[in-house]
């Protein structure tokens, strides 16, 4: 397998994640604990608006993930971004997540395997050139 062909793979799965989590879980609602994490934490009204620009936010993401666009400003969003998300439900909403507080442990590793994709993958590849 190419080099370039291990990197876009690696950032198509890390964008699959954003564009499920946004678009399919949010904006289309099939998964609506996410809307009732969105209330518990930015309060009842207009949840359901909130829930799908989140959403959209999500999908937005995926889409700058795969365009390749400044890379690693957007490796250090996702990381931010992971790590807020997942400090505010751990917090306020431990009980609507599907694992529980023990969601934290697979948010750190999606934050490990976006640090990993970005700084340490693509300049190993980088050297291997």
């Amino acid at each position: 397998m190419k080099k370039s062909n291990k990197i876009y793979g690696l950032n198509f799965c890390i964008a699959g994640v954003w564009m499920v989590n946004g678009f399919f879980c949010k904006v289309l609602n099939l998964v609506p604990r996410h809307q009732e994490i969105v209330a518990r934490i930015l309060g009842e009204d207009q949840v359901r608006l909130w829930t799908v620009l989140i959403g959209f936010a999500e999908f937005g993401m995926a889409i700058w993930i795969i365009t390749g666009i400044t890379p690693r400003l957007n490796a250090i969003v996702q990381i931010i971004a992971v790590a807020m998300m997942n400090a505010l439900e751990f917090t306020l909403a431990p009980d609507l997540l599907l694992w529980g507080r023990f969601n934290a442990l697979f948010a750190f590793l999606f934050i490990l395997l976006i640090y990993y994709n970005e700084f340490r993958f693509r300049n190993k590849l980088a050297q291997l050139a």
